[in-house]
């Protein structure tokens, strides 16, 4: 099983999405012309005790092996890394990048599955860049079998940062690149996209749950912490990728008040909250209108908008 493999052009993606909480099912369908279309959001409460016994119960329900599935790792289940891409044949560019994580992981990188991302670089740049996606085999193995177990054929595995990306390229402006930066219960997830690829991603240490908190003062240091990483994660793109202009930062929804004023009054780049109305048809899935659901099935809808006509 890849991160990124090839999906067959069949009518959307249904993806799951597991997280402390419960389960995320969404299904979205892109049209040639038109927004893409979500054509199904459903949420099951769980706790991980009771997790296989709901995933039986989605597959059943759902139908879902009627839909091409993927799943979304949690944000502490793999590593994301940026290396220098080895110059070698394509066909042994996995096998060149695994040695050179050998020192990278916490694990011994014959225990991992690791898969590969392109950075588009600029004509006569040097030092191309890739991605790097690492997993414990343990973890694959552990997540592969939950779904077998509940008589699910899931096709691909993906990660967060790729479903952000699939939101976020919808809303590029032409010829500039788009940061985003969303939160959950894992953490924050800072990335930037330009016609279409990935080419940062970075993690911030702040909850959801923090990010909310009633406190004044702890709220106000969460705001603080996160202003001051993406003033240097951004400026960092700046210096490395300055041949991509970002436009501008869009904050997926989050439910705490004042947070993206505060971003706005703080950073040198306009600032953005995100309605996914302006991006997705939303109107067979009314629950959606409220921004708390759109943060809950963030993830589970950019996972459904894998591409059909261009690998991820």
């Amino acid at each position: 099983m890849k991160f990124f493999s090839k999906p067959r052009k069949l009518s959307g993606w249904l993806s799951i999405a597991i997280s402390g909480e419960g389960v995320c099912a969404a299904h979205v369908v892109r049209g040639p012309t038109s927004r893409p279309e979500v054509r199904m959001a459903r949420f099951f409460s769980t706790d991980r005790k009771a997790l296989p016994e709901v995933l039986e119960k989605i597959g059943r329900d759902l139908r879902v092996n009627n839909f091409n599935c993927s799943t979304l790792l949690a944000g502490g289940e793999y590593h994301t890394l940026s290396v220098e891409a080895p110059a070698v044949p394509a066909e042994e560019l996995k096998t060149a990048v695994r040695w050179r994580l050998k020192d990278l992981l916490d694990f011994p990188v014959d225990k991992a599955t690791i898969d590969v991302l392109d950075i588009p670089s600029s004509t006569g740049a040097r030092g191309h860049q890739l991605f790097a996606v690492a997993a414990h085999n343990s973890m694959i193995e552990k997540r592969q079998n939950l779904f077998v177990d509940a008589r699910i054929r899931m096709r691909t595995i993906d990660i967060p940062e790729m479903a952000q990306r699939n939101i976020s390229a919808l809303l590029e402006p032409q010829g500039r690149g788009l940061a985003m930066v969303s939160f959950s219960h894992d953490g924050g997830l800072l990335t930037v996209s330009f016609e279409g690829e990935l080419y940062l991603s970075r993690r911030i240490d702040v909850t959801l749950d923090q990010l909310r908190d009633a406190d004044a003062d702890r709220k106000q240091i969460c705001f603080d912490k996160i202003t001051l990483e993406l003033q240097r994660s951004l400026d960092h793109f700046d210096r490395q990728y300055n041949y991509v202009s970002v436009a501008k930062l869009v904050v997926a929804p989050t439910g705490a008040p004042g947070f993206v004023d505060f971003l706005s009054t703080n950073l040198y780049m306009p600032v953005e909250s995100l309605d996914l109305h302006s991006v997705l048809d939303m109107s067979a899935v009314p629950q959606l209108e409220n921004p708390l659901e759109q943060q809950r099935f963030f993830m589970a809808l950019g996972a459904a908008l894998r591409d059909e006509e261009q690998p991820a």
